[in-house]
């Protein structure tokens, strides 16, 4: 089993390709099995094996840049030590209309690669329930997808929003008209690419109740926009709601305890605001502890729960319901919710209010009174960290969260710290946002948020876990917020990538308002740490009388593939005068990563291959070239056999490519363009 202990290994790491030619197939040529594995996990274990080398070099470091190129919203990115790669997972971007939550691939959290389908099977279309569908109990807004990963049982746990059926709303809402009732739900999987399927086929079972607040929507008209005009009209309105959740996130605390937070929808929400003297509509960040045995369970058939203290805590305090009710305004049915659980908030604008989350105070007149006066409070992300506070050694707690509309240019991020709890009390840093719009850089970014927190493997370790970036950085690892972000005021939503530090030398006495901090840019900058050396891992040829096959990987420095076909990287072949040869990449069925380029020699010799990576100003890059080795120009194809490999400090135990001679054969036919 691994851990994230901290093993530090050298190794030996050989990629072996072995091509076999034949007189049949593409132009007189298929390989009939062609085997690349890397499963050397000590240099003894290379001793007799001979390395074959192609000549490589490094030309220059790899950058990225912050294009807008991959549809998503919501992100939540994990790393996965397995395959030495990021994935993230979005509310947006799902491939056709069968599946919900996009997910996506990358070495580098730059090339992203969409993975085939989504999460999870739609549960129906058109009507017509799908098989293995899931999410049944929820009509829409599946939203803000997070994912975990348990090292111990293997298993993948996947949180997701969505908001109820209108025949269950009455049941966690007690209002069959409950308009924006949202719940959580959760699925599981033995990978990080799914398919998640649900533990059950419902939502989690917690039903907070805030019997304090005076339920204004009872007492508004039929379109529900406009709220009581003063404070006492308001607290005319019957006391006592149920509140709907969104953007779940968990934390794993170090004393073992798991907590769940999530955004309380603005929906029923009014809050009177003294200096602006009227009602605003708000959503704040709640949050509650859960039961471990879930988290525990090695078949995953466990849902999550909150922990008993919290369930009914607040009926007491809950008053009774008028008895005229069903004469109010927003309530229809009448159903009776199990519990009224208790709940905590961690963020509001009232506990602690900051003037830029005011973006949207003052909607309903600018909109003609087709928009609530609102403020958002969302999309949070939970981690500790030990501070070097003096004379404590304490835990101090540090959340994120978004504030104001996700369609608005003035979405950003800021972030608040606790020395007492991961429930709080919270306090918000005065350099808030710390991630925000930049309409003025080239080019703009506008609605930034709505991300999570990711640490790059780290050089001193051969194992990263998934949620260890919640506790501690790891040495000699860098830190990011994978996030959404537009390139315009009314284009969708896109995958961006924010370095971020966290100052650990921060103390009480200094204040912790400078502990968090987010540097956003649209200009080229250095790849995440651990990225490279980016080499070839595959490099293996075979020739005809007219054209050449490479058969072809892009690796990281921890293993991760990169996908040529992404529009910010390329591989590109040349001749020894360095005219670039035609060819487009194609992949090797079920073999990510792998790819077949075929092209036409121009003249006898030996050709190169190279690595570009294109930088800001649409200029190509070269990373890293390899001569395709000479056997590759030898006219009658007779000794095709040759691989490429490099040393590592990093081994990748169990990681094999079998391809079929069908396989390499359809992926040649497609290079070359023939049927």
């Amino acid at each position: 089993m691994r851990t994230s202990c901290g093993l530090s290994l050298t190794v030996l790491q050989l990629a072996v390709g072995l091509l076999t030619l034949l007189s049949v197939g593409v132009q007189g040529i298929i390989p009939p099995q062609i085997v690349l594995q890397k499963r050397i996990t000590s240099q003894a274990d290379a001793v007799g094996l001979e390395q074959i080398q192609a000549q490589e070099q490094q030309v220059g470091n790899g950058t990225f840049y912050n294009g807008a190129m991959h549809p998503g919203a919501d992100p939540f990115t994990l790393w996965d030590e397995r395959s030495g790669s990021y994935y993230a997972y979005s509310t947006s971007g799902a491939e056709g209309s069968g599946y919900l939550f996009a997910i996506y691939k990358s070495p580098d959290l730059s090339t992203w690669t969409k993975m085939d389908g989504g999460a999870m099977k739609q549960c129906s279309g058109r009507g017509t329930p799908r098989e293995s569908g899931q999410a049944c109990w929820a009509q829409d807004w599946h939203w803000a997808p997070e994912v975990y990963h348990n090292n111990q049982t293997g298993w993948y746990f996947f949180f997701f929003a969505g908001r109820l059926q209108k025949d269950l709303t009455k049941h966690y809402f007690r209002y069959s008209k409950f308009e924006e009732g949202s719940k959580i739900g959760v699925a599981v999987s033995r990978e990080p690419h799914g398919p998640f399927e649900e533990i059950q086929h419902r939502p989690i079972q917690y039903f907070p109740f805030d019997p304090d607040y005076y339920d204004v929507n009872l007492i508004m008209d039929e379109e529900q926009l406009l709220p009581p005009k003063t404070q006492q009209e308001g607290r005319q309105a019957p006391k006592g709601t149920f509140i709907p959740m969104i953007d779940a996130n968990v934390f794993f605390d170090e004393n073992g305890k798991i907590y769940l937070y999530g955004s309380r929808n603005a929906y029923r929400n009014w809050v009177w605001d003294d200096q602006l003297n009227k009602y605003i509509e708000e959503s704040n960040v709640i949050g509650v502890q859960l039961t471990t045995d879930w988290w525990e369970d090695p078949n995953a058939k466990t849902m999550p729960e909150i922990i008993s203290s919290e369930k009914d805590k607040t009926a007491p305090d809950a008053p009774d319901l008028p008895r005229n009710i069903t004469s109010y305004n927003g309530t229809g049915e009448i159903g009776s919710p199990r519990r009224k659980d208790g709940f905590y908030t961690v963020i509001s604008y009232h506990a602690d209010p900051q003037s830029w989350e005011n973006a949207h105070v003052d909607d309903y007149q600018k909109s003609n009174g087709t928009n609530k006066d609102r403020r958002w409070s969302e999309g949070s992300t939970l981690i500790s960290r030990k501070l070097r506070a003096s004379n404590s050694s304490n835990t101090t707690y540090l959340i994120t969260y978004s504030a104001n509309n996700f369609q608005s240019p003035d979405y950003g991020v800021g972030f608040a710290y606790s020395r007492d709890s991961p429930l709080g009390p919270f306090r918000k840093s005065a350099k808030n946002p710390i991630l925000s719009s930049k309409p003025n850089s080239d080019p703009p970014i506008y609605s930034v948020g709505h991300g999570s927190i990711i640490a790059t493997p780290s050089p001193n370790t051969l194992w990263l876990g998934a949620q260890d970036v919640t506790h501690e950085t790891p040495s000699g690892s860098e830190l990011f917020y994978v996030h959404h972000g537009r390139n315009s005021t009314m284009s969708d939503r896109f995958l961006y990538t924010t370095r971020m530090k966290i100052d650990e030398s921060s103390t009480a006495e200094q204040g912790l308002d400078s502990t968090m901090s987010m540097s956003l840019t649209s200009q080229d900058q250095p790849l995440p740490l651990e990225v490279q050396p980016i080499t070839f891992g595959q490099l293996s040829c075979a020739f005809s009388e007219t054209r050449t096959s490479l058969l072809i990987s892009v690796t990281s420095h921890r293993n991760g593939t990169f996908d040529i076909r992404e529009g910010t990287n390329r591989v590109v072949v040349v001749d020894a005068d360095g005219r670039p040869l035609l060819g487009e990449p194609q992949p090797v069925n079920g073999k990510h990563g792998l790819f077949m380029l075929s092209y036409i020699k121009l003249k006898p010799g030996s050709d190169s291959v190279r690595y570009d990576r294109l930088n800001r100003a649409g200029e190509w890059k070269t990373v890293v070239t390899a001569e395709v080795p000479n056997t590759c120009a030898s006219s009658t194809g007779t000794n095709a056999m040759q691989t490429q490999s490099g040393t590592s400090t990093r081994s990748r135990e169990g990681q094999q490519w079998l391809v079929s001679a069908a396989e390499a054969a359809e992926a040649a036919r497609a290079a070359t363009g023939r049927a």
